[in-house]
C-alpha cells in the first residue's frame, strides 16, 4: 500500500465533504419554514420549492452524523433539528396511522403520499442519530415509532393509507431487494444509537441478511436480482425480473460488511466481496468509465430509459464498499477500484468551483443539461455519507 497516495485521497475526501456541507448549509436550508430544499441547480439556486420528505430525514441524519463523527458544531446541529422539526410538524399523516408523506410544499402542506415506507426509514435514522448526539429522549421515541412502523409494513402489515401493491397481487407478487437491504442499514444505525433494544435489532438484522441471500443473491446468474418471486425464484421472462442495479448491489455490500464486522462473521465478508465483484463486472462501463445505472442479467435491453446514465450515488457506494473491502480483506484489487472510481468522480461529478457533485451524467460523462446538484431524490446524503465513512476508514487503515 502506498501510504502517501492514500493520504492524498483522504485530503480530497475531506475537501469534498467540506464543500458539500457548506453548499447545503448555504443554499438548501429553509430559514423561513424550516427543513431543507433540495431542488438546486449547479450554483445552488432553487428551481422547485416542493420538499422531499425523504430528504428531510436524510439531511437531518447527515448533519447529526457529522456531529457524531467530528464533534458538535452548532450550525450542523441546527440544520439537523430544523429538518426533524419540519417533519414532526408537517410530514405525518396522522389520519392514516402516522404514515409519512413523500412530498410536501415549501410551507409543509401535504402534496403526495406513496405506498413506499422509506420516508419512515429516513425519519427513524435522523431522530436516532440526533438522540445519540443530544440525548433528547423524544427523538428516540419518534425513531422507534418510525422504525417499528417501517418494519411492520415490510413484514406484511396492512397499510393504513390503504394503497395496494404496484401490481395486481392475484396476477403477480414478489420481493424487492431494497426492502431487506435498507432495513439492514437502518437497523445498524439503531443498534449504535439505541442499545436498550439491542436484542431486537440484532434479530431483525440477522433476518435481513438471511433474506438477502435466500431470495436475491443468485450465484447461477452471477448477480443480485432486484425483483424476484415470493419464493425467490428468478423471473427471467420479463424485464423487471431481470433487472440488476449494480450501485444498489454495491450499497448492499457495505451494509452486509458492517453487519459482518459487528458480528465477526468472516464468511459473510467473502460472500459480500463476491457480490461486489459481480456488480462491478456487470456495471462498469469499459468504454466511457463509470457505473451504468441498470443492466439486464441476461444482457438483454433494460426497460428503463436511464439505464446507461451515470448517477452520483452508485459511485459513492463504490467508494465506501471498495475501501471497506480493502480494510476487511486486505486485497489490493479493492483499493484499486477505490482509486479508479475516485478518479472518475474527480473528472466528472465533482465541481470545485461551486461545490457539491452533479447528480446526473450522460453515458459519456457530461452532466445532463441544465445541470443539477439536487432534486427530489438527491440531497445531502449519499455524497457526504461516503466522504465521512471513507475518511474514517482511511484513519483505521493508516493506524494499522
Amino acid at each position: 500500500m502506498d501510504q502517501q497516495k492514500l493520504r492524498d485521497a483522504q485530503s480530497w475526501v475531506k475537501e469534498e465533504l467540506d464543500r458539500s456541507a457548506a453548499f447545503w448549509l448555504e443554499h438548501g436550508m429553509d430559514r423561513e419554514h424550516g427543513g431543507v430544499y433540495t431542488c438546486l441547480d449547479r450554483k445552488g439556486e432553487i428551481y422547485s420549492t416542493d420538499k422531499s420528505v425523504w430528504m428531510q430525514g436524510r439531511c437531518g441524519w447527515i448533519f447529526a452524523f457529522l456531529c457524531h463523527n467530528y464533534g458538535v458544531k452548532q450550525e450542523w446541529l441546527e440544520a439537523s433539528r430544523s429538518c426533524l422539526d419540519f417533519m414532526e410538524q408537517h410530514c405525518f399523516n396522522h389520519e392514516a396511522g402516522d404514515r409519512m408523506y413523500f412530498t410536501v410544499t415549501a410551507e409543509g402542506k401535504p402534496l403526495r403520499q406513496r405506498r413506499y415506507y422509506f420516508s419512515e426509514a429516513f425519519c427513524a435514522i435522523a431522530n436516532a442519530e440526533y438522540y445519540g448526539v443530544t440525548g433528547d429522549r423524544s427523538r428516540l421515541e419518534r425513531a422507534r415509532q418510525c422504525y417499528d412502523l417501517y418494519w411492520d409494513l415490510s413484514q406484511g402489515r396492512p397499510d393504513p393509507v390503504g394503497m395496494g401493491p404496484k401490481t395486481i397481487p392475484e396476477t403477480r407478487s414478489g420481493r424487492a431487494f431494497g426492502t431487506p437491504m435498507i432495513i439492514l442499514n437502518v437497523t445498524g444505525v439503531l443498534l449504535r444509537t439505541d442499545p436498550e433494544r439491542k436484542a431486537l435489532y440484532e434479530q431483525r438484522a440477522r433476518q435481513c441478511v438471511d433474506d438477502i441471500f435466500k431470495y436475491h443473491v443468485k450465484p447461477e446468474l452471477k448477480c443480485t436480482l432486484e425483483n424476484v418471486d415470493v419464493d425467490g425464484s428468478p423471473r427471467l421472462y420479463y424485464t423487471e425480473g431481470r433487472t440488476v442495479n449494480p450501485g444498489h448491489d454495491i450499497e448492499g455490500v457495505w451494509f452486509l460488511l458492517e453487519h459482518a464486522q459487528r458480528t465477526g462473521d468472516r464468511e459473510l465478508v467473502q460472500k459480500a466481496a463476491q457480490m461486489f465483484d459481480w456488480a462491478i463486472a456487470a456495471g462498469w462501463d469499459e468504454e466511457y468509465g463509470g457505473l451504468l445505472y441498470f443492466t439486464d442479467c441476461l444482457g438483454k435491453p433494460p426497460e428503463a430509459y436511464e439505464h446507461d446514465m451515470k448517477l452520483w450515488w452508485p459511485h459513492n457506494e463504490i467508494l465506501i464498499a471498495s475501501m471497506m473491502l480493502y480494510r476487511d480483506t486486505g486485497e489490493e484489487k479493492y483499493l484499486d477500484w477505490f482509486y479508479k472510481t475516485a478518479d472518475y468522480c474527480k473528472a466528472h461529478f465533482a465541481d470545485p468551483e461551486y461545490g457539491e457533485w452533479y447528480g446526473y451524467l450522460r453515458r459519456d460523462g457530461l452532466p445532463t443539461q441544465p445541470s443539477t446538484k439536487g432534486s427530489t431524490f438527491k440531497g445531502p446524503f449519499h455524497m457526504p455519507r461516503s466522504m465521512i465513512l471513507v475518511d474514517k476508514m482511511i484513519d483505521e487503515i493508516l493506524a494499522r
